[in-house]
């Protein structure tokens, strides 16, 4: 493409920063970054932020490349046609490539009461509301965590260790990712803080009220504070704009992460569904996907084919407190396997990883073009597997693209 190209990144996070951040290694592309806020969520904190050991957030000056134009606005729609975005504030910005990396939120919790009197934790606003909540509940007062994810083990260790009286309602099994082993290890560790931990087919919760929440069984637990933690949800911007998307609303690309509907539109993290079998929503996966988004873009723009997705290394690292947590391993098929790390060096790596998440883009901002987690070797194999099953099953979404 001739002359200056115009990339406009939607969402702030892991994936967008990445990506806006590695499309500054061409002088010929200029890169505008749009975010509703003005300061990078570190996501993986905030269970932090609501136990009062963090703020969640880092200076986009310490993260994101010089030469990325931040607006700070939400996008209302994608005018595909006209190759633009509206944003909330009135006008729009023109774009030859969009890359669509709006992340994920909380779900609609779908259970009576859970939205009146549930507090979700998914986004900064949210864990923001739920820290001011505690901070004038009493310490004595019972709080209930409702899902077992490793959202609502760390919020119910964090607050536990704070010496809060929490229940985790697990709904199912406790942490459903981990291994039986690593399942142990994470019980044990909630037992030591005196986290209540309900599991089981009847471990449920089937309403919240004000002051408690009601199980399956029949149960009630008193509940003074009820902290939702159940699935993630997309927001609707793709399917507003007229673009397809999955079930969930993530965007529906090929492999190269490249809309379906449009080759000029990438996606990127929790709001992508390349070939309609999306990647487990998380850091690990937001943000080497968001490196593969721009080297789509600069693929696309020096005339080559782009490479198709594929992710090798998969794991699932908790806190468990300030002073414990897991490191859980897992396959090329992102399957937990029997080894894990465990007690105060669990809980040093996943400090250490949560440290070197800026780090990484931090690094990219200097040198665009140096992440390569993203290109580790091995993971194709894998992917294509599935791939195949899904196709024989007839899960793969398949749509036309338009150049």
């Amino acid at each position: 493409m001739a002359g200056n190209t115009h990339v406009v990144v939607i969402g702030g996070g892991y994936a967008g920063v990445m990506a806006a951040n590695r499309l500054t290694q061409r002088d010929d592309v200029t890169v505008t970054l749009i975010n509703p806020r003005p300061g990078f969520v570190h996501r993986v904190r905030l269970h932090q932020l609501v136990g009062g050991s963090d703020d969640a957030v880092v200076a986009y000056r310490d993260v994101l490349a010089e030469g990325v134009r931040l607006v700070v606005d939400t996008v209302t729609r994608i005018d595909v046609a006209g190759r633009s975005v509206t944003l909330a504030t009135g006008g729009a910005l023109d774009y030859d490539y969009l890359i669509y990396a709006v992340g994920s939120g909380s779900a609609d919790p779908g259970v009576p009461g859970a939205a009146e009197f549930a507090y979700p934790l998914a986004t900064f606003e949210e864990a923001q509301r739920l820290r001011a909540v505690l901070d004038v509940v009493p310490v004595a007062a019972p709080v209930t965590v409702v899902g077992a994810g490793p959202t609502g083990i760390e919020t119910a260790a964090e607050l536990a260790e704070t010496g809060r009286a929490v229940t985790l309602v697990c709904g199912g099994v406790l942490g459903p990712y981990l291994h039986t082993r690593g399942r142990r290890s994470v019980a044990k560790r909630l037992a030591e803080l005196g986290v209540t931990v309900i599991d089981g087919p009847d471990a449920k919760a089937t309403a919240v009220t004000r002051d408690a929440v009601r199980l399956a069984d029949g149960r009630e637990l008193p509940s003074e504070v009820t902290v939702w933690t159940v699935g993630f949800g997309v927001p609707g911007l793709a399917a507003r704009s007229g673009l397809s998307t999955d079930a969930v609303g993530r965007l529906l690309t090929d492999e190269t992460l490249t809309s379906v509907d449009d080759a000029r539109i990438v996606a990127a993290g929790d709001s992508a569904a390349p070939s309609g079998l999306p990647l487990r929503m998380s850091c690990l996966n937001a943000t080497p996907l968001g490196a593969r988004a721009a080297d789509t873009v600069l693929s696309r723009l020096s005339g080559e084919q782009p490479e198709n997705l594929h992710q090798s290394m998969y794991a699932q690292c908790i806190s468990l407190g300030r002073s414990a947590g897991i490191y859980q391993f897992a396959n090329r098929s992102d399957v937990a396997v029997g080894l894990h790390i465990g007690d105060g060096l669990g809980a040093r790596i996943k400090e250490r990883i949560c440290k070197g998440i800026p780090e990484h883009l931090a690094s990219e901002a200097r040198k665009p073009g140096s992440f390569s987690l993203h290109r580790m070797p091995g993971g194709v194999t894998k992917r294509r597997q599935l791939l195949r099953d899904a196709n024989r099953d007839g899960a793969v979404a398949v749509a036309g693209r338009a150049a």
